[in-house]
């Protein structure tokens, strides 16, 4: 029985309650200020956009939007906390219930929420600087967190794994996390636990500590999960804890003794007071939500009939779906359009380690290299790899000129075609008769003499239409 603690930091420009910098990358403790650092007498104040995000989030996975917002303290001692508790949300969440769909080799899976709920993130400890010292960071205190806690709904670590995806997926697409987990943009906690399947009530859970790789968080819990098992049929007992996972060795090992919420000495946050969230407030941003990865989903599927591995892959990454549906709209043929999405360039994207907004063709300019295949006046051969390359190159080119001056315009005069389907049948006239006889693959080959002789360019569609026309034709004729 698997519940994640995943936290998103917020894309916002400030932190959650001062108006220090909320970027990465930046020398150690430059973004701070007397309210980060925990000064005396120092003031917070809410960071209205961090609101707003929330509340985007909440709409996308249908929760319950809390009519106030309250924070409490959550006090805890910690070498990178400078103010001792931490500013958090307890008893009311601003958002409550609510679920994420997984989708599974079996079928999709709905993972039910238990809230989400905002609060100032800490500090970053580093241990790995200096031999016999520990280095403190403060850059990242006070930087906007959401936390989005599920049921124990999930039941693997390759559930795990796919519920993280969609949550990085779903931030991604509301534009309020960029889900970078390598940089700590996403992070997420593991409460595992194990029973017996005729055990109604939950075991005993550890929590692993701070995954930021989605494969550390399958990794993790399934070797939590054999642990415990292993542990139990020993007649031993599960002690709760939180653990940390070595990805070296792949184990988990103990931190310290979990904390329950008593441990933390919650009470309201005396310097902020309630903010009411207005029911108005909330249509409106409703009305301006993004289009969401699932609806696209339903789109392509439905509209332009991709197959659900095909939709799925179009919208992993809300650049390549906006890519994509400019380039569908500019495109007489979405489904070829999507096939050199999924084909040249997703390769070129690959093989380059480049991100979509790094593509250098524009999607008109894309619309207009896929025509000259649609409408018959180059092969897809010679666009993928000769033309193709080239406008990648010079993406303010026209792509017919540069059919034009590579002499790759396919031959669609019919005469001049059927002159070279005649000469293919007359070479071989004991494969014409064995097509009679039933050989009906044998259209290939007189496709491939007419390829050959017409130097590639004649029109394959056009051409095979006369070979198996002629070829009837002779049969008629005998």
């Amino acid at each position: 029985m698997i519940g994640l603690e995943v936290h998103a930091q917020l894309s916002t420009e400030s932190k959650l309650f001062c108006s220090d910098p909320n970027q990465f990358g930046a020398e150690p403790n430059k973004h701070t200020s007397i309210i980060s650092l925990g000064h005396p007498g120092s003031l917070p104040r809410l960071n209205g956009k961090v609101v707003e995000y929330a509340i985007r989030l909440g709409l996308a996975t249908q929760s319950e939007i809390a009519p106030a917002l309250t924070f409490a303290r959550k006090n805890y001692f910690y070498t990178d906390l400078p103010k001792g508790y931490q500013i958090s949300q307890h008893e009311d969440p601003i958002c409550l219930g609510g679920h994420i769909n997984i989708r599974m080799p079996g079928g999709n899976k709905k993972i039910r929420l238990i809230r989400i709920h905002i609060e100032e993130d800490a500090g970053k400890s580093l241990h790995d600087q200096q031999p016999d010292t520990s280095l403190i960071d403060l850059n990242r205190a006070g930087v906007p967190l959401l936390e989005i806690v599920s049921e124990p709904d999930l039941s693997s670590g390759e559930e795990a794994q796919a519920y993280i995806g969609e949550i990085r997926r779903l931030v991604r697409y509301l534009g309020i996390c960029d889900g970078n987990m390598e940089e700590g943009s996403l992070r997420c906690d593991a409460n595992v636990s194990v029973r017996t399947r005729q055990e109604t009530r939950l075991g005993t859970r550890t929590e692993i500590k701070n995954l930021n790789s989605m494969s550390n968080v399958r990794k993790a819990i399934e070797y939590e999960i054999d642990r415990q098992i292993a542990l139990l049929e020993e007649g031993g007992r599960v002690v709760q804890q939180t653990v940390s996972y070595d990805d070296q060795r792949n184990l988990t090992f103990p931190l310290r003794s979990k904390e329950e919420a008593e441990d933390y000495r919650y009470f309201p946050e005396p310097d902020l007071n309630p903010l009411l969230i207005e029911k108005k407030w909330v249509s409106e941003i409703d009305a301006n939500m993004p289009v969401l990865p699932w609806e696209l989903l339903s789109r392509y599927t439905d509209d332009y009939h991709l197959s659900e591995q095909e939709a799925g892959i179009l919208v992993e990454s809300p650049d390549i779906a906006r890519y994509f549906g400019a380039l569908a709209e500019h495109s007489d043929e979405p489904k070829t359009a999507a096939n050199w999405m999924l084909g040249p360039v997703k390769s070129w994207l690959n093989e380059n380690h480049a991100q979509m907004d790094e593509f250098p063709l524009l999607p008109e300019k894309m619309a207009s290299l896929i025509s000259l295949a649609i409408d018959g006046k180059v092969s897809y051969t010679a666009l993928q790899q000769k033309i193709f390359p080239e406008l990648i190159g010079h993406p303010d080119s026209d792509p017919l000129l540069i059919a034009r001056q590579m002499d790759l315009i396919q031959e669609s005069d019919t005469d001049a075609i059927m002159k070279h389907v005649l000469a293919a049948l007359d070479r071989y006239p004991e494969k014409v008769m064995e097509f009679h006889n039933g050989k009906k693959g044998l259209v290939g080959l007189f496709m491939g003499e007419v390829m050959k002789s017409t130097g590639g360019k004649a029109d394959p569609s056009l051409a095979n239409k006369m070979i198996v026309q002629e070829l009837n034709k002779r049969k008629k004729d005998e």
